[in-house]
């Protein structure tokens, strides 16, 4: 103990002491839902020092009564909490108190590693005698409060009262400021979302101590251990982490580096976010013995707005957004390109073909079901998802067509033009496909999927604003108006069955490859489209899983839940026959060689 104290006054008038940093903040940006919902923060991981007038007297009374009692007479450090815990260690042989001050726990927050060390904690001591000398103790309790860490990455007291019980601090109640209060002994063991009777025990000996201390009176305890407490489980907006890690470098792009806290209004719809939660969560729970690894799911609407995204199985796990960054083959989600090609080439869902054995070059082409349907019309061909008519229809029209027609509607993706591309070997992502298919949703108008409305200052300002795109029409009719007919029909008589909702126009198609590595299921309704994907990150084949089953149900779910939110209409005609098209935008470069072919439904 004299060689700490000797360290610490070595430390206070040696010419070599560092000078006190600058004590601030990097700055933060702020990212809500369309209603204003806050979904995610990233940048600076502090926020600014807490307003003590702003917060019930009895929250910092909590946290001063259980880490630092004297916090409000001592210089900085506490020579009785010192000579208590070295009292209580010599009896127990180890250490067994902490006796650093809230003000020494800040000049280790601020200054400080975490390294046990009396040259580490006699700088402690020294920075926190400083800190005294230059702030008063609102201040040092206030800049505490913004920095501690509380555990489920929740810097600060604010930050806390957001992600476990969803409000601010300001409207923290007794048991939910005294539950906090005791995370900080250890955010891991007293974790009020994932060990709630340790924690709910823990804010009883912090209410022992305020009792103790004249915060609160003994009838108050008693009133504040009559309402329980219960921590979310889950941080509100944390489904939609790999929506915010999406848009964090898109915003870094549209105003550059912050300079200033920032807010960043997006499209995102935190009930319809927290609906594919759930959809993705009870598929991925119900689907796990066959092998389904992983699931994303990215839904638009009609202008191009997302309005939920499903990255994965597990944010916490891994950051890796599948929606947008994974490339996939598309099995047979692919096919409607190949038929709009050849509708717009004249034929129509009435045509006949003929289910048959076919060879191109060196390649058969199987349907999934190992069997031929003979004659039948192009429509029920769709709706079957039978190999061989696609691989047909695509020799016929021209595959670099077929290729010309999916740029158009939105795949930005390499496109390989071998036979097989009919059946869909083209990696593509979520997030492309759902692009393309809200074509459809819109009357045939071109959408861009974007997620950023607004980019304001935290006082205001706006530095950036989506505008309106000029609408752009990509498909015409009738090929758009037998195409949605075709692909309703899907979910009618055809492989898409399990994905029918009664009372609402549908339209979608199944994907499955014939290792059962991927399945898919995109469809939409008017002005809302959304697509599901399946699958295992290592690329090794789940058991038996198809589009038209465990896709086609979370898809099935998650729409269930949203179409009224949505808005959802009757999918749109489009326009007049006559009207003319606008100009396609020019073609990406030519397609590179395809993976080994493998779609079959």
């Amino acid at each position: 103990m004299i060689a700490l104290f000797a360290a610490a006054a070595l430390a206070l008038t040696t010419p070599e002491l560092p000078r006190l940093p600058e004590i601030r903040r990097e700055p933060q940006v702020t990212f809500v839902d369309r209603s204003g919902a806050v979904i995610g923060v990233r940048g600076g991981r502090y926020a600014p020092p807490v307003d003590l007038a702003r917060l019930p007297a009895y929250v910092p009374a909590a946290f001063v009564s259980i880490e630092d009692r004297r916090f409000y007479e001592h210089a900085g450090f506490d020579p009785r909490g010192i000579a208590r815990a070295v009292v209580a260690g010599l009896a127990e042989g180890r250490p067994t108190q902490g006796a650093s001050t809230i003000t020494q726990q800040l000049a280790r927050n601020l200054f400080l590693s975490s390294e046990r060390t009396v040259e580490r904690k006699a700088l402690e001591l020294a920075y926190a005698i400083q800190l005294e000398e230059t702030y008063s103790k609102k201040q040092l309790l206030g800049l505490y409060l913004s920095r501690v860490y509380f555990g489920s990455g929740a810097y600060g007291i604010e930050a806390a009262a957001r992600r476990y019980y969803d409000k601010p601090a300001a409207k923290l109640t007794l048991m939910e400021a005294a539950t906090l209060a005791g995370v900080l002994k250890s955010p891991t063991n007293y974790n009020p979302a994932e060990k709630p009777e340790a924690a709910a025990q823990r804010a009883r000996l912090v209410l022992d101590a305020m009792v103790e201390t004249g915060a609160i009176t003994p009838a108050q305890r008693k009133t504040a251990l009559a309402k329980p407490v219960k921590a979310l489980r889950s941080a509100p907006g944390e489904p939609a982490q790999y929506f915010v890690d999406w848009l964090d470098g898109q915003t870094r792009q549209l105003v550059g580096t912050p300079k200033q806290d920032l807010v960043v209004e997006t499209t995102l719809d935190l009930a319809m976010e927290r609906a594919a939660a759930r959809a993705a969560s009870d598929a991925l729970s119900s689907q796990a013995e066959r092998g389904v690894q992983q699931a994303a799911l990215v839904a638009l609407d009609g202008q191009g707005r997302v309005r939920a995204m499903v990255g994965g199985a597990d944010y916490s796990a891994g950051p890796y957004n599948r929606a947008v960054l994974a490339r996939r083959q598309a099995g047979s989600a692919w096919k409607p390109f190949v038929y709009l090609t050849a509708l717009e080439a004249g034929r129509t869902p009435d045509d006949p073909v003929i289910d048959e054995p076919l060879t191109l070059g060196a390649w058969s082409p199987q349907n999934y079901s190992q069997t031929y349907l003979g004659p039948i019309t192009l429509e029920q061909a769709l709706a079957q998802s039978l190999n061989t008519v696609a691989a047909r229809i695509a020799d016929e029209v021209g595959r670099d067509r077929v290729a010309a027609t999916a740029r158009r509607l939105g795949i930005a993706s390499p496109i390989n033009t071998d036979p097989a591309m009919a059946l869909g070997t083209t990696l593509v992502s979520p997030l492309e496909m759902a692009q393309a298919y809200a074509v459809f949703a819109s009357g045939g108008r071109r959408v861009k999927a974007y997620g950023v409305e607004r980019v304001r200052t935290a006082g205001g300002a706006v530095l950036y604003q989506q505008r309106a795109a000029p609408p752009v029409q990509l498909v015409a009719n009738p090929p758009l108006s037998d195409l949605n007919r075709m692909l309703r029909q899907v979910l009618v008589t055809g492989t898409g069955a399990r994905a029918a909702i009664p009372g609402y126009d549908l339209a979608g198609k199944t994907g499955t490859t014939s290792d059962y590595k991927d399945a898919w299921f995109a469809g939409y309704s008017g002005g809302f489209a959304t697509v599901v994907w399946m699958g295992r990150d290592d690329g090794s084949p789940m058991r038996g899983v198809t589009g038209g089953g465990a896709p086609a149900q979370m898809w099935r779910a998650f729409m269930s839940a949203t179409l009224k939110r949505a808005g959802a209409s009757a999918i749109p005609a489009g326009p007049p026959p006559t009207a003319p098209l606008t100009p396609a935008p020019p073609e990406t470069p030519p397609a590179e060689a395809a993976p080994d072919p493998a779609p079959v439904l």
